[in-house]
């Protein structure tokens, strides 16, 4: 039996998010046909993550291979995740997780961002134009130079005046302040870009911090772009990290890992247990947060 795909989101309060995590997962089982492929959420919102193993279990499947819904390595990925796949193994002795690698930066999303940039201002005017890639921002240093590497990799080639980052959580700069940064440089035109897959209470706050950024800067011409959502190109990119765990090819960047690595000032990261999100789905155990840290933010 070939092993299963089980996906695995953040989750999220936003009933809209909820319906695009289930059109992708639907989109990746279109995109891996004859193969068993289910969708779970690590916090926030139905289906958890146990179901979703029941599920596979209950088919048969002995080992499941993993692809964690994100766009960075940070807490979610590197922690937490892996927490409660250890905990399912608790549940189902005998089961075997193997686990992929974050989805960014790859030239799928890149090309997505590119559409959605398009989709407010025509190529032959991204000359004059700023872009503001607005990340979720983390506590981790890793997962904030891979938004930065994006932001460069978009930039490059493609004839766009400017790429700045920003964040909109848990990181510098944020959404006014980069677009400070691009009216500095003398563009009268900026476009906020979110480096986000789906719909939630972070996007929401993107597009109201854009707005009111807009009111009190009335020279700039200031456009937000749309998600990258449940696109053709994500559900290819998930299958695609899947067939790297199926052929045991994960080169998976460890170097500037705060857990693995001292780094200045996150140095408490170093080997830090990891525990667990606490599901409010999941019946065996309380609502809540377990995973030992305030990650300051909802979703």
């Amino acid at each position: 039996m070939r092993p299963a795909l089980l996906i695995v989101g953040h989750g999220t309060k936003s009933a809209d998010g909820v319906a695009q995590f289930t059109e992708l997962v639907e989109g990746a089982a279109k995109a891996a046909p004859y193969a068993d492929v289910e969708g779970g959420f690590l916090e926030l919102a139905p289906p958890p993550i146990q179901d979703a193993v029941v599920r596979l279990v209950e088919q048969g499947h002995r080992t499941v291979d993993v692809v964690p819904l994100v766009l960075v390595g940070a807490g979610h990925s590197k922690g937490d995740i892996p927490a409660a796949l250890a905990r399912e193994q608790l549940r189902h002795p005998g089961l075997v997780f193997r686990y992929g690698r974050p989805l960014g930066p790859h030239p799928l999303l890149l090309d997505d961002l590119a559409d959605r940039l398009a989709a407010v201002v025509p190529q032959d005017q991204w000359a004059d134009t700023a872009v503001v890639l607005v990340g979720r921002g983390a506590t981790d240093p890793d997962a904030n130079s891979e938004v930065a590497k994006t932001a460069r990799l978009l930039l490059e080639g493609r004839g766009i005046g400017t790429v700045e980052t920003a964040f909109i959580s848990l990181a510098k700069p944020s959404v006014p302040e980069g677009l400070d940064r691009a009216r500095r440089l003398g563009y009268s035109r900026v476009v906020v870009l979110p480096y986000f897959l789906f719909a939630g209470v972070l996007p929401d706050r993107i597009t109201a911090q854009t707005q009111e950024w807009a009111a009190q800067h009335p020279d700039v011409e200031v456009l937000q772009a749309g998600l990258i959502g449940p696109s053709e190109r994500l559900a290819r990119l998930v299958v695609e990290r899947w067939g790297e765990v199926e052929g045991g090819d994960l080169r998976m960047n460890c170097d500037t890992c705060a857990y693995r690595t001292v780094l200045p000032g996150f140095e408490d990261k170093l080997g830090a247990p990891q525990t667990p999100h606490d599901h409010p789905d999941d019946p065996a155990h309380p609502h809540g947060h377990g995973h030992g840290h305030d990650h300051g933010h909802s979703h």
